[in-house]
């Protein structure tokens, strides 16, 4: 395969003629054998990287720093690696030393190579565009890097924010048809009083809707960026008005509401905004958590379980047990959040391990954040499209069960009082007898009447205060 030579101040290297990056990224690729995972492992970054050096060269040109042939070279390189081409050509690993340079000098190399093709120049003639000189003109890998991160964290979490809506939204149907499916809910896994399954479910969607606004504080954290301040936040290297226009440029070619910091210095080094989205990922993973726990209580069994609802069956679940079905998809939802709950304490040791005017960690708390909000994504959608739409309800038996609980007793307290309830209670305990055969049939303390006021199936879904 023929090559080309490359040099940096290191020395040469060969490089193959038929890849795009260059010699830096080579270094980076032979460095950094970590996690197995490109950096177009996530391809918004890429995405977001080809925005970044789009808005630099617009404003760069602007400013007459930057001659417009290149400019313009550069910005339709830009527009291809926006539009998902090149993809392949980001092979840096995820995680890398350096705060990203080996990331940002991909990113340089590549747009440098497909700018030379289009001014019909070869890979490597770097005399006509430069990867560091004009590509990286007016910046650094510390504001380009963290600037390209934050968009690519905001659409990733657009996207999750989708999948997590069309959840919320399944467990709402569900609420809505299970309305009448009369159950017993429980306290401590001990039964306690009657309830509907729709309202269970209807707080499940509650509880997932509750994480769609922290979604939103967490993406308008993300929008304030460094662009500009370079090196470590004061603008070294850069033209007057440059920071103010890139950000400007910036908003007009991703679309997001992206504003520039007030103080570079802080924001070159500062990454709480990363701790707060990973602490909001964290609350959702719990909570999802929480969930499956419960579908597969409720799904317990069949025959020696709670059996309350059916959850749709995917596989076989034993290699010896003929017949066995498990609760596979709130599982590996199960195991989802464990990870990212386990990412969350990456980031915090991350974030806080910054020193002066730089955070080297980034590239780590990047591996975090786009592997959980990735991995919650396809959780979320499996959950959605493999178990929530396709549950069903046993109503027969949680309608059984709930006439057949000590636990209904509850709604004769305000008749009877809590002390006699108490003891009706724990002689249907001992002596394996129904609250209604203690009350109407053998003490006779309500008529049949009263206990057919108290005991409607509407008063057990919807209960009122009755004497």
């Amino acid at each position: 395969m023929p090559k080309r030579i490359e040099r940096d101040f290191l020395g040469e290297r060969e490089i193959p003629n038929d890849v795009y990056y260059g010699v830096q990224t080579l270094r980076g690729i032979e460095n950094f054998k970590i996690t197995g995972l490109p950096i177009s492992f996530e391809p918004y970054f890429i995405q977001a990287f080809g925005y970044v050096k789009k808005a630099a060269a617009m404003a760069n040109r602007d400013l007459g720093v930057l001659d417009r042939p290149i400019a313009e070279a550069l910005i339709k390189a830009c527009d291809r690696v926006i539009a998902g081409e090149f993809l392949d050509q980001f092979p840096s690993d995820l995680i890398q030393g350096g705060a990203g340079t080996s990331t940002n000098m991909n990113a340089n190399e590549v747009l440098a190579n497909i700018a030379l093709e289009e001014m019909g120049h070869r890979k490597g003639e770097y005399q006509y565009v430069s990867p560091n000189d004009h590509v990286n003109c007016s910046q650094s890998t510390n504001d380009a890097y963290p600037t390209a991160f934050r968009i690519a964290l905001i659409n990733r979490l657009s996207s999750y924010s989708r999948a997590l809506a069309a959840l919320r939204d399944a467990f709402a149907d569900k609420g809505r048809e299970f309305s009448d499916v009369l159950k017993m809910g429980r306290t401590h896994l001990q039964d306690a009083v009657p309830m509907s399954m729709g309202d269970e479910f209807h707080g499940f969607s509650t509880n997932l809707g509750e994480e769609l606004s922290r979604i939103e504080d967490a993406k308008t954290l993300l929008s304030e960026v460094n662009m500009g301040a370079t090196a470590i936040g004061t603008s070294v290297n850069a033209p007057a008005g440059y920071p103010q226009l890139v950000v400007k440029y910036l908003r007009e070619v991703t679309g997001i509401g992206l504003t520039l910091s007030e103080d570079l210095v802080e924001a070159t080094s500062d990454t709480g905004a990363y701790v707060q989205l990973s602490g909001m990922l964290k609350r959702t993973a719990v909570k999802l958590s929480k969930i499956c726990n419960d579908l597969r209580l409720l799904a317990s069994g069949p025959r020696t379980g709670l059996n309350e609802i059916n959850l749709p069956q995917l596989q076989p679940g034993s290699s010896i047990m003929p017949g066995k079905v498990n609760p596979v998809i709130p599982e590996v939802v199960n195991q989802t959040t464990f990870y990212v709950i386990g990412a969350d304490l990456t980031v915090t040791l991350a974030a806080s391990a910054g020193q002066l005017q730089l955070n080297v960690m980034e590239p780590v708390l990047g591996f975090a954040l786009f592997t959980s909000i990735k991995m919650m994504e396809n959780a979320v959608i499996a959950l959605r499209d493999k178990c929530v739409v396709g549950i069903t309800a046993n109503a027969d038996r949680t309608r059984e069960m709930v006439l057949g609980s000590l636990g209904i007793v509850t709604l004769l307290s305000p008749i009877l009082g809590y002390k006699e309830c108490a003891n009706i209670a724990r002689e249907g305990y001992l002596q394996n007898k129904s609250i209604y055969q203690i009350v109407v049939q053998e003490r006779k303390l309500l008529t049949q009447e009263k206990w057919d006021e108290v005991y409607t199936t509407e008063n057990l879904l919807h209960p009122h205060f009755i004497r």
